[in-house]
């Protein structure tokens, strides 16, 4: 089993995609990228920890190959907007991906090369070394399934999950 740190905006729309793959094990939305200690979600959402909202997917990379994992987060979200993802605005909401060593990173970069393929415009995706890693409160955690019709799922991670069983309906999990 190997863990990618992703963010790609609020944490809620990529447990919602990446739960539904094959291969992927778990999804655990936090915080990490920032200086605070134990941050809260309130404390997050001020911008002012440094902490990006977060994912961390536990996957089998022979189930699932780590390009997919990688290739799935730069359809979810626009990796070309600065600190923000739609209306979601703030670094708590950047396009970034952890690293926990060398092998991670060059994954990484190879990610967001491929990435520059497909967008039109410059990746802004900050590629940093994991750090310390603080989990989101317990009603964060599987957002989605627990909330199929709250407003900002319904107008946000919706399309994203429809955009992505489509683009990778290979790896979707059977119904």
């Amino acid at each position: 089993m190997e863990t990618f740190v992703l963010a790609g905006g609020c944490f809620w729309c990529l447990d919602a995609v990446y739960r539904d793959l094959r291969g992927v094990s778990d999804v655990a939305s936090g915080y990490t990228g920032g200086s605070a200690k134990d941050p809260s979600y309130e404390l997050v959402c001020t911008g002012t920890t440094g902490h990006a909202e977060a994912v961390a997917v536990t996957f089998d990379p022979d189930v699932i190959p780590r390009e997919v994992i990688l290739d799935v987060f730069f359809t979810l979200h626009d990796p070309r907007q600065l600190n923000r993802q739609g209306n979601d605005v703030g670094t708590q909401y950047r396009s970034a991906m952890f690293y926990t060593g060398d092998e991670q990173k060059a994954l990484f970069e190879a990610a967001a090369a491929r990435a520059g393929e497909w967008w039109d415009g410059k990746i802004v995706t900050q590629i940093a070394p994991l750090g310390e890693w603080y989990p989101a409160e317990e009603y964060h955690q599987d957002f989605f399934a627990k909330n199929p019709n709250q407003g900002y799922c319904l107008a946000v991670a919706v399309p994203k999950v429809n955009k992505v069983r489509k683009s990778y309906a290979e790896y979707i999990k059977a119904a």
